[in-house]
């Protein structure tokens, strides 16, 4: 609609008919994202390096009445992602209204116990995978126009840092700052670029990467004293997208329990 002070709330949340591409739809964020949007009426073009989950989690998009597809992607092999590029604008026709960069991967280890191969995947998979897929995706976003949108999803690592996670959180905070950058530079095609960043979340990669006694620390530390659900931070992502956030753009929107509080 052209004049938002007549939406009403229903309408301002509307995302019937558009079109989505998620990545990381194998399993935690991704996977609630995906199903989320599906629910809510998209076409869902999701992507992910495990083929088997992920075209699970479009399989059960379409069981429930949705529409989505799953396209293999490898965020660490630019060939992968050029291929993935080339097959959503086969697939889509070209019509994609909402990029949502949800696929991460970490690794907890001192950094001097680090090594450069970690590093590599963890900045590939995190960071120059996603800028890569994005820069190929945002010529069909310019020629969509107003109303278009950019999620990437980062961490609260990537604004106070984590111990444990050095590089890790040297990527979250490269993707803050891109999402920003980026931000600047389409808002005069009316393209709305904002950031999510979870805090400790019940998905596999936590749970697989961070030690019990580190998550019970961690569950202490958060004000609301538990860790997110996976579809906690998809609501966030959904917001971004929709109508309602049309004039937000280049923010970092912190869904952690209160662990972090930015002013």
């Amino acid at each position: 609609m052209s004049d938002p002070s007549a939406y009403t709330w229903k309408q301002a949340t509307a995302l019937e008919g558009k079109t989505a591409v998620v990545t990381g739809v194998a399993s935690g964020i991704g996977r609630a994202t995906a199903l989320q949007f599906g629910e809510a009426g998209l076409m869902v073009y999701g992507a992910d390096i495990n083929e088997e989950q992920g075209a699970a989690t479009m399989a059960a998009i379409v069981a429930s009445g949705g529409r989505g597809e799953f396209l293999p992607l490898d965020l660490t092999k630019p060939e992968s992602i050029d291929a993935f590029v080339d097959n959503l604008k086969a697939k889509s026709g070209g019509v994609i209204d909402i990029i949502a960069s949800v696929a991460g991967v970490d690794v907890v280890e001192p950094f001097i116990e680090s090594k450069p191969e970690t590093w590599n995947i963890i900045l590939n998979v995190n960071f120059v995978g996603p800028v890569r897929m994005i820069h190929r995706l945002l010529p069909i976003l310019i020629e969509r126009g107003r109303g278009t949108k950019i999620v990437t999803v980062a961490s609260d690592a990537g604004r106070v840092g984590s111990t444990g996670e050095t590089v890790y959180s040297g990527s979250k905070g490269a993707v803050i700052a891109f999402t920003k950058a980026l931000a600047r530079e389409t808002a005069r095609y009316g393209i709305c670029c904002n950031c999510v960043a979870p805090g400790p979340t019940d998905t596999p990669l936590f749970t697989g990467a961070v030690a019990a006694k580190l998550r019970d620390a961690l569950i202490k530390a958060i004000p609301l004293r538990r860790v997110a659900l996976p579809t906690e931070i998809a609501n966030a992502i959904l917001f971004f997208s929709c109508p309602a956030a049309d004039y937000i753009t280049g923010q970092v929107l912190s869904v952690s329990g209160g662990l972090t509080m930015h002013g």
